[in-house]
């Protein structure tokens, strides 16, 4: 879950407004909650059929990604062209089957960044090792940090296309469209790539069997070796026009397939999270579970109170998500009266001013 802190308390303490009737006929003061019984998830949260606990929701693709398509272009092009120009200066230190010597050389940068090293060409000499060496490692970088976002991206702007057309017959307005892409953006990332996934290796196939002379089942069998990057080297492109789509079938196929297994993990973690969501939000509500809500004990829950309760059990908040926010509280309520008005934000802020 987001954090693992379901025996720990939620709130060490919380400010209570002042709408909050007083038992007393003193003076108000600031009233603290000392403590808030942990939401039961550990005990009773749903399982799969692995017996594996629902995993939090992963945000390593949901969030919007400033990706400038130019520059990812500019910094693979120079790369290319770096790695091109090396292996070209040393062509007579890789053995193998050659045809073209630049053309050679960037197949050669290629099928060693993407790690499908055929064997095809292979170095011959410590210095062509060495830059074999260092250019296996920037390639594997650049696809890790540069090209996955990029194709990320891409996905996102794919799914926007799918969308569109699967709810054109629907005549749905733009809102509509991007409230289904908000709400599934997961699954049609996963469609999208699939798809894109499919057509890159029927493509493959179709010009490993054209071109490469192989037949159906060989260029299905040397598709796959490439893309999955275990490439043996007995079936491989062997003549110019073959390497020359090498050269970019090669970077799309590789970088497509793992984000489609990348997708797939989402897809998985997203539908156990829901699971979990609709577990928590349907369940009957016991007067256990009203006991643990019950944060300052006077025997009624409130809304807030409720809430806290029910984000606890689907894991959603933890102990230092609300520290955190009880700092900034607590520094902005200046007269410590458990509750914030525009005269303490001002004067908290002016404060900070001051210090500043």
């Amino acid at each position: 879950m987001a954090c693992n802190d379901a025996d720990q308390p939620l709130l060490s303490e919380v400010a209570t407004p002042k709408t909050r009737k007083s038992n007393g006929d003193g003076p108000k003061r600031r009233r603290r909650l000392r403590r808030v019984r942990s939401a039961p998830f550990a005990d009773i949260g749903p399982t799969d059929p692995n017996g594996e606990e629902a995993l939090p929701r992963s945000e390593s693709i949901f969030g919007r990604l400033n990706i400038n398509i130019k520059k990812v272009s500019v910094v693979l092009t120079l790369y290319l062209g770096i790695g091109t120009l090396c292996f070209y200066t040393i062509k007579n230190q890789i053995r193998g089957d050659k045809t073209n010597g630049i053309l050679d050389a960037a197949y050669f940068c290629v099928v060693t960044m993407t790690t499908v090293g055929y064997g095809d060409l292979v170095p011959n000499s410590d210095l062509a090792k060495l830059l074999a060496c260092a250019f296996v490692f920037t390639g594997m970088a650049l696809i890790g940090f540069v090209l996955g976002k990029a194709a990320d991206y891409l996905a996102e702007k794919e799914e926007v296309l799918l969308v569109k057309a699967l709810n054109m017959y629907k005549k749905a307005g733009e809102f509509e469209v991007l409230k289904e892409i908000e709400t599934k953006r997961v699954k049609y990332k996963f469609y999208t790539t699939l798809i894109l996934l499919i057509v890159l290796i029927l493509t493959g196939i179709v010009f490993l069997h054209k071109v490469e002379n192989l037949d159906l089942i060989d260029g299905f069998y040397c598709a796959c070796s490439t893309i999955t990057t275990l490439g043996y080297g007995d079936k491989s492109f062997s003549t110019e026009g073959g390497r020359i789509f090498a050269v970019f079938w090669i970077l799309a196929s590789t970088i497509c397939l793992a984000q489609f297994f990348l997708y797939v993990a989402e897809v998985n973690t997203e539908n156990r999270q829901r699971a979990l969501v609709k577990w928590v939000l349907t369940r009957k509500t016991t007067q256990v579970d009203l006991e643990a809500a019950d944060i300052d004990d006077d025997g009624v829950v409130v809304a807030a109170e409720f809430v806290l309760f029910k984000l606890k059990e689907m894991g959603k908040i933890c102990q230092n998500d609300i520290s955190l926010i009880l700092e900034e509280f607590e520094d902005l309520d200046v007269d410590h009266s458990g509750t914030l008005s525009v005269s303490d934000i001002t004067e908290a802020q002016s404060g900070e001013t001051r210090t500043s």
